[in-house]
């Protein structure tokens, strides 16, 4: 999972003692990509400005439990979620913008009735401790694929557990045969059941629902988000310095996968292009209208 640079575990060490000015850097830093995001995704009733305020708020009020297990954007952003789904009555917020699989119908099994609070207990136990190991064999995985330039490989990751679209409408989308969509799906599936399995056993926990694997890989792709560029690599794709590859990459995740984390720092680095051209231009003029008299 990705963890604090020195950069930020230096500024959330000057925010914990009270620091105004690295508070004053944080927000400053974060603010543009999560308007940006909250306007794509908030209610017409609620002011994005206002949401973001709220999870700066949340941020704050939460800095005793918060830890090194996600960056400080990532986290920024799971508040913000958090929030969305809650002015959208609890709905699921999504951050994929493919069109939805169908929902298919099909038996429901319900727990024994009467479960004691142990089950809960327990149940909650297993899937924190599943939650963890899964996100961790995804960012390494992820991470094996970027470290790899196997970029076409990781698209369809992203479209297999990330969008959740079907087989065939990978294949088409990708340019492949539908069998090796499958191939690979089920390479995947298997090495990271395995790592789960072997995570949970050393922990002494049973592991008896891998069907909720493909709920648990949704949730932490949209929590971790493993495969996003870094915002760096966004910029390079702004400023047109990617190498082929990375660029037809990233332009797949911001522009047909329709990541809404990285859409929204797209934006914010746009407008801070724009801003940043016209205060040159400002300067320019400044530091040269003298001359243009006397010419």
């Amino acid at each position: 999972m990705t963890q604090w640079t020195e950069a930020e575990r230096y500024m959330m060490d000057q925010i914990r003692r009270g620091s105004d000015e690295a508070w004053s850097q944080l927000v400053e830093r974060y603010q543009g990509r999560l308007i940006a995001f909250a306007r794509r995704r908030a209610p017409k009733s609620l002011e994005a400005e206002d949401l973001v305020q709220d999870t700066f708020l949340l941020f704050l009020r939460g800095l005793s439990q918060y830890r090194e297990q996600a960056s400080i954007e990532t986290f920024l952003f799971v508040i913000l979620r958090h929030r969305l789904a809650e002015a959208h009555r609890g709905k699921r917020v999504g951050v994929c913008e493919l069109p939805q699989r169908e929902e298919t119908g099909g038996e429901v099994n319900l727990p024994a009735p009467d479960p004691t609070a142990s089950f809960y207990a327990r149940r909650d136990e297993q899937r924190q401790a599943a939650h963890a190991a899964l996100g961790a064999a995804l960012d390494e995985l992820v991470h094996r694929m970027k470290e790899r330039t196997n970029l076409p490989d990781l698209q369809i990751l992203e479209m297999v557990f990330y969008a959740q679209r079907p087989n065939q409408w990978i294949a088409a989308e990708m340019g492949v045969d539908a069998n090796h969509v499958a191939l690979l799906k089920h390479r995947w599936i298997k090495q990271l059941r395995e790592r789960v399995e072997q995570s949970m056993r050393q922990s002494d926990l049973p592991w008896d629902a891998p069907e909720a694997m493909d709920s648990l890989l949704t949730e932490i792709w949209e929590d971790q988000r493993p495969s996003c560029p870094k915002r760096s690599t966004v910029g390079g794709y702004v400023l047109g310095t990617l190498d082929e590859p990375w660029r037809r990459y990233v332009d797949f995740h911001l522009n047909r996968l329709n990541c809404s984390f990285c859409r929204a720092n797209l934006e914010d680095l746009q407008q801070q292009s724009q801003q940043n051209a016209s205060s040159l231009r400002h300067r320019i003029l400044q530091s040269t209208v003298g001359f243009l008299r006397k010419a």
